[in-house]
């Protein structure tokens, strides 16, 4: 009864929570901000909505909301996205775990001596805490990392890099943990570092692969039944829990009857989970909607219950200590990062930039955290709260490096900061309303426009618009190069006069415009065009298209005539170096985006999960708007 009140208590602060942190979110502050602040708030220690002893009652909302996370970090590390960059990602990645180990942990020793709760204690329980407290400092936030890169439109070498350090570290982290806890718990239990120690260690660590990939089998064989998304949802909960719950019985039965105790770490195992089931099943996509799906209302829960479990007179003490470790951990970042980087060979930029991408912490570090607070009561909720008060000022200030980073890297692609070389440039020819409705949905998907005419006043009937124009008196050859050049990506040619639209064509196709579009003022002599790879559009048989298309497939013509505002085609041209040679089942494109066509080199191909993309492939996709910009962003342009 007790365990359905602090739940149905709970229910509301958490929604509550969601609500202040949409505020925070509207202020430039992060989200899990907003709900630590308003877990502090319903603490016993301001509001006392919920007592001391609900942190406790509520501790299987922690195992649910720590196994989704770590659900999402091995879904995260998907093999065939990172290979390319390997190298660099290994050797930065063992940059920082080293140095920031060696740093993190010295301080934290030199500091335990001036933290209330670390004050008193022998020399090897303060050694523990700085082994657990510098491995949990190290954990960073794909999840934060990734919302970073959507918002700034980034994409690029320095950007995959960063994101798979990123990613590549939770994952070395929470193995890291596991062999942390054994050793804290020798080192304050005393029970010494001999053979059985390192017996129990490798017994502990493979338990976890074995319990992950057993995991991953069952969520595989749920992920291939007829089971509905909602049913799939509850049993992906339930799993989650149950790893938990199975790892805290396994430890005490063990503890009990056999010599050694067998702690399989559960993060670890369902971090394992989610890395077979993104890179080695058919299950990928939908076990990433699925967490996509779960993720919001597990991060409001696991964040907010966590701001509950702050003890504030413990976060004000340690306030000037978590100052000193956030320091300690920027310049350790920065120091490994370096030397990974030279090490690897990467670029100057990428040696003196990537410690900036690499600042932001969230879920996995506070459930790390957490984690170890339930590990050791003798530290408990202290030592949790004086972490997390480090991953707050890291939660703060890392969006911001890396969003400088990315900006100093050159990798930003937002409107106002588009690079030239990746921005469609159409040039059309004939100036009328049609042309002019064609502008303004173009320019609608940030194309480049120039309209150009041989009619003076035409253009300068435009004359105080914002679009470009072009007064050409005469279509002489040199003219139209002036105006098409081979980094032109379409033409339009709507004039009135036949004649003057294929020398339009004539001069695209010479200087080799992959789109080439006419609208013709007549059929008679629709062969010529034809021989340029024009599209030829006329009105009286386009008309008849669409209205056959209208009957034929209804929902296609609605796309078409632009009546279907959810979805709408795209064409991009591959341009990423790391997309060359992928193929299709590889992309991890948004569930609601569907690749209809591949042209390259003037051959159509139909593609399968199995086609091979190649550079300069001109690719159809259909979806809805916001996911064809990030599918852009990954393929190209």
């Amino acid at each position: 009864m007790i365990l359905i009140t602090y739940t149905a208590i709970f229910f509301f602060i958490a929604l509550a929570a969601k609500q202040i942190g949409n505020f925070f979110s509207r202020l430039g502050l992060p989200y899990i901000t907003g709900y630590l602040f308003a877990g502090m708030l319903a603490s016993p220690f301001v509001l006392a909505l919920l007592p001391k002893e609900a942190t406790t009652e509520l501790r299987y909302i922690d195992e649910l909301s720590l196994a989704i996370i770590a659900f999402v970090a091995g879904s995260e590390l998907y093999l065939t996205e990172i290979r390319s960059r390997l190298k660099s990602i290994a050797w930065v990645t063992g940059g920082v775990v080293m140095v920031a180990l060696l740093l993190l942990g010295g301080a934290l020793l030199i500091l335990t001596q001036f933290i209330s709760f670390t004050a008193g204690l022998p020399l090897a329980s303060r050694i523990a805490v700085a082994i657990l407290g510098s491995t949990v400092l190290l954990a960073l936030s794909p999840a934060s990392t990734i919302a970073v890169i959507k918002e700034v439109r980034a994409k690029g070498s320095f950007t995959q890099t960063v994101l798979g350090v990123t990613v590549s570290m939770d994952v070395i982290i929470i193995v890291f943990f596991a062999v942390a806890v054994a050793v804290a718990s020798a080192l304050i239990n005393a029970t010494g570092f001999d053979g059985l120690f390192v017996v129990a260690l490798l017994v502990d660590l493979g338990a976890a692969v074995v319990v992950g990939l057993a995991v991953g089998k069952l969520l595989e064989a749920v992920l291939s039944s007829a089971l509905g998304r909602w049913p799939k949802i509850g049993v992906v909960l339930l799993v989650g829990y149950a790893i938990f719950a199975a790892a805290y019985w396994v430890a005490d039965y063990t503890h009990t009857s056999f010599p050694i105790e067998i702690h399989a770490e559960p993060l670890l195992a369902a971090m394992i989970a989610g890395f077979y089931i993104t890179n080695y099943t058919r299950h990928r996509e939908e076990f990433a909607d699925l967490l996509h799906d779960i993720g919001p209302a597990i991060y409001v829960a696991f964040f907010t219950l966590t701001g509950v479990a702050i003890k504030l007179d413990i976060l004000w003490a340690t306030l000037p200590i978590a100052i000193a470790l956030f320091l300690t951990r920027v310049l350790a970042i920065g120091i490994g990062s370096f030397v990974g980087g030279r090490a690897a060979g990467e670029t100057p930029q990428m040696q003196r930039y990537a410690w900036m991408g690499l600042i932001t912490q969230a879920g996995i570090a506070l459930g790390l955290a957490r984690e170890a607070a339930v590990e050791f009561p003798s530290l408990g909720d202290s030592f949790a709260t004086m972490i997390i008060s480090v991953v707050v000022l890291n939660e703060i200030f890392g969006p911001m490096f890396l969003k400088a980073a990315l900006k100093r890297a050159g990798e930003v692609h937002l409107p106002q900061a588009a690079v030239a070389d990746e921005q469609r440039d159409v040039v059309i020819f004939g100036i009328e309303p049609q042309s002019l409705a064609l502008v303004q949905q173009l320019q609608r998907h940030n194309w480049q426009v120039t309209l150009v005419d041989t009619d003076a006043e035409q253009v300068q009937e435009l004359n105080g618009t914002a679009v470009a124009r072009h007064h050409l008196p005469q279509l002489g050859a040199a003219d139209l190069r002036t105006l098409i050049t081979p980094s032109t990506d379409a033409v339009v040619t709507m004039l009135a006069n036949d004649e003057h639209n294929q020398q339009v064509c004539e001069a695209a196709y010479e200087q080799g415009v992959g789109r080439i579009v006419v609208r013709l003022n007549g059929m008679n002599h629709a062969e010529r065009f034809a021989e340029f790879g024009a599209l030829i559009m006329d009105q009286t048989s386009a008309m008849v298209a669409l209205l056959e298309q209208a009957v034929r497939a209804t929902r296609s013509a609605a796309l078409l005539l632009h009546q279907d505002t959810g979805r709408e085609f795209v064409q991009i041209t591959i341009s990423n170096q790391d997309v060359d040679g992928r193929l299709v089942r590889d992309l991890r494109l948004p569930s609601d985006v569907l690749l209809l066509h591949v042209m390259r080199h003037g051959q159509a191909i139909a593609p399968n999960g199995y086609t091979q993309l190649r550079l300069k492939d001109e690719v159809t996709l259909l979806g809805k708007p916001e996911s064809l910009e990030e599918v852009t962003l990954k393929l190209g342009y």
